[in-house]
């Protein structure tokens, strides 16, 4: 497994695991096949509604709590100081955890204008010592830069829809110049690129599966990423990405293949 270090200091995998639209009742045994595979960094949502069920899988894995890189994030309907508060709260509780390792606002939601205050929740959070880290999902350079203007603690991350057909080259360095990482959720366009000749092409030549040879560009643009499944094969073979490199000339290939092709919501719009 590769680390990053992020810009307090922390360290966390640069592979992890996603349980986006997984059921709270299969979140326990997908989660626990993740661990028992090598992940230790699992990615959920109190909008994903399987908190509780990856809480067990944590709970129940034996893998000891400071080995684990634990991601939740706070839903639009929560934003604000005092309900932030709550709402962290309440997902501590679902988790069965004492703190979390990264908390992140899951969208701006501009038009509530409440971003910024809940930020300031989120600064206070972490002065408590109850997520060793806090950043942001789905913000753009606008929202980013005013976040980081107004507000005192700098995001650790940004986490943005992020896979070939949408490789984000500007919102990577709007990130970058504030010394945060980014983070790639749908890292695999939810699937649909995988069939993509190009993609398939490079797989061959590697050896590899269209999905590896996808991850293994995020890991060598330096990209947090989280890839999901509930499938036994698919999640063991995400994780086997570590025994080969793609060329700077291939790099170049699936880079080329960007189209602007957004599969989720526009974050300026969005909540």
């Amino acid at each position: 497994m590769q680390h990053v270090t992020l810009n307090n200091g922390l360290t966390m995998p640069q592979l992890g695991f996603g349980v986006f639209q997984v059921p709270d009742e299969e979140a326990r045994s997908v989660v626990t096949t993740a661990l028992e595979t090598g992940y230790r960094s699992i990615d959920t949502a109190r909008i994903y509604d399987n908190e509780k069920g990856t809480g067990l899988a944590l709970a129940e894995s034996g893998v000891p709590r400071e080995e684990l890189f634990v991601t939740t994030k706070l839903w639009n309907d929560d934003q604000g100081y005092d309900q932030a508060l709550k709402a962290f709260d309440a997902s501590l509780e679902r988790l069965g955890l004492d703190y979390v390792d990264l908390y992140l606002i899951h969208w701006p939601a501009p038009k509530q204008d409440a971003y910024v205050d809940t930020w300031k929740a989120l600064e206070r959070i972490h002065s408590e010592g109850r997520a060793k880290a806090i950043g942001v999902s789905n913000f753009t350079a606008r929202t980013l830069d005013r976040l980081v203007a107004e507000t005192d603690v700098v995001p650790v991350l940004n986490q943005i829809e992020l896979h070939p057909y949408l490789s984000q080259e500007a919102m990577r360095a709007a990130n970058a110049r504030h010394g945060l990482l980014t983070e790639a959720w749908s890292p695999l366009g939810q699937g649909k690129e995988l069939e993509d000749p190009e993609l398939t092409a490079l797989g061959e030549k590697y050896g590899k599966s269209a999905a590896q040879v996808v991850l293994r560009w995020h890991l060598q643009l330096g990209n947090v990423v989280i890839p999901k499944s509930v499938t036994p094969s698919r999640i063991r073979e995400n994780f086997d990405v570590f025994d080969f490199e793609l060329s700077a000339e291939d790099m170049d290939r699936v880079g080329s293949l960007d189209r602007g092709g957004r599969i989720g919501p526009d974050p300026d719009t969005m909540g």
